[in-house]
């Protein structure tokens, strides 16, 4: 996406396609690709840096912090979208709390009555990556691998 952000969707995809081994993949991944990269040029330079920079940060975590990173990604997917988006609201809200402090908020009465134990799973497994993740702004809404 560097080398090749300034050219024209098509070209892109063709660069993509000239990568080694991109023909070594399934079928279903190369489409995958395509399909990301065209939505990759549908966002905002701010979008698009932000993921780029999130994806570079997790390609640098140990196996077992990104296999965390992918379970909690897929535990927070799997909610209802409403929780969803109250749960990454929490997150970003633990993210600005000091890390001595978010465990006991995590415990809290108040996070027991709002949260489930898999919501608060999904938050601590979160949260255990985090430092490594790049902030967000507070009026961004997180897309945390989606």
């Amino acid at each position: 996406m560097e080398r090749h952000g300034n050219l024209p969707l098509a070209q892109q995809q063709r660069e993509l396609q000239n990568e080694p081994g991109f023909h070594d993949l399934p079928p279903q991944t190369q489409q995958r690709m395509l399909n990301h990269l065209g939505r990759l040029n549908n966002m905002s330079p701010e979008q698009r840096h932000r993921l780029l920079e999130r994806n570079e940060i997790l390609e640098h975590l140990s196996p077992p912090q990104r296999q965390q990173w992918r379970s909690a990604v897929q535990q927070l997917g799997a909610l209802p979208p409403e929780r969803r988006r109250f749960v990454a609201r929490a997150f970003r809200d633990l993210r600005d709390t000091p890390q001595s402090q978010r465990q006991t908020l995590l415990n809290s009465d108040r996070f027991r009555s709002q949260f489930s134990d898999e919501e608060r799973n999904t938050l601590s497994n979160l949260l255990a990556v985090e430092p490594y993740l790049p902030s967000q702004r507070s009026n961004d809404t997180p897309d945390l691998g989606r």
